[in-house]
């Protein structure tokens, strides 16, 4: 397809009746990556409404690419949640103790220890996973604003499944094409408080607030039709309707596959990059950086379809 794409069919999923008219405005451009996915968005300030003519681009790349790049972006926590209900309603992380002050639907990422107590989520991402899968309507996308970043280190990768699962052995394929699997938000989460002091012990209302679900291993783009793998090491449990040792082979096969290098795009952050991804066409991954280094980032999370 051409680099720049100026006209797209816009999805349920899209609200382009609050994407504002303004002549204040530069040609947009859409910059691919070299690798299996991602582009840079040029000539647009988040902080200044946006056209229909350049929101409809920008969803039409977001399905092309699976991962945006908006660089230098100076805007407010309440811009990135204006722009972020743009593309569907936001989705509120169950670690209530981790959102912004003022602003329930943005997740504070980070490393950052004030008076003895984090003020984000630090070790968010340390598995592969693809955001809020474990809801029965999993992220449509998220997007991470860059509020302070380290030196070195902070890197974060995003892994395609739709060229994973286009990359299998087709004895691999026929045996998936109607797996389900479940998924759980507390699989490793027992497993990461003993590693950090970021996840305190969550009450009951939370508990139930995560109950497992179960999708298909393999699912269908609502908006492309692609399809795409849809397990991960993070929150992944089994494949349902098959032995426990034969479930846990053929998801080990499944998430080390996933994340071969040419399936896998690493982003190295700039300051005030916002970036925007797929949680249907992608898995992510947090590379980590040294401890003490502080690292901040907002997130915002936009609510999906249930899987098919």
């Amino acid at each position: 397809m051409s680099a720049v794409l100026s006209e797209a069919v816009p999805s349920a999923a899209v609200n382009v009746e609050t994407a504002v008219e303004t002549s204040l405005r530069t040609a947009l451009h859409i910059r691919p990556f070299e690798g299996p996915l991602g582009a840079e968005v040029i000539g647009l300030d988040l902080a200044r409404p946006l056209s229909r003519k350049d929101l409809l681009q920008l969803h039409a790349a977001h399905l092309e690419h699976h991962v945006l790049v908006f660089r230098d972006q100076r805007i407010t926590p309440q811009q990135q949640v204006n722009f972020s209900r743009l593309f569907g309603p936001l989705q509120i992380h169950v670690l209530r103790n981790f959102q912004l002050a003022g602003y329930p639907e943005v997740l504070v990422v980070s490393n950052i220890v004030e008076d003895g107590q984090p003020v984000g989520l630090g070790d968010a991402g340390h598995f592969w996973h693809s955001d809020l899968s474990y809801k029965e309507k999993p992220s449509l996308g998220s997007m991470l604003h860059a509020q302070e970043l380290p030196a070195e280190g902070g890197d974060t990768l995003f892994a395609n499944m739709h060229l994973a699962y286009d990359t299998l052995p087709e004895a691999v394929k026929r045996q998936i094409r109607h797996a389900r699997a479940e998924h759980s938000y507390l699989k490793q989460y027992a497993e990461l408080q003993r590693r950090s002091p970021w996840r305190p012990n969550l009450t009951q209302a939370q508990i139930d607030e995560v109950q497992p679900v179960v999708h298909p291993v393999v699912r269908t783009h609502p908006e492309t039709g692609r399809q795409a793998l849809f397990v991960s090491e993070h929150f992944t449990t089994r494949i349902v309707g098959i032995p426990e040792d034969e479930s846990t082979a053929l998801l080990k096969e499944l998430f080390e596959h996933s994340v071969k290098p040419r399936h896998v795009y690493r982003h190295r952050w700039q300051p005030h990059d916002m970036v925007f991804w797929d949680n249907r066409s992608l898995m992510h991954l947090a590379a980590g950086c040294p401890a003490d280094q502080r690292r901040k980032l907002y997130r915002t999370t936009i609510e999906g379809d249930v899987p098919y």
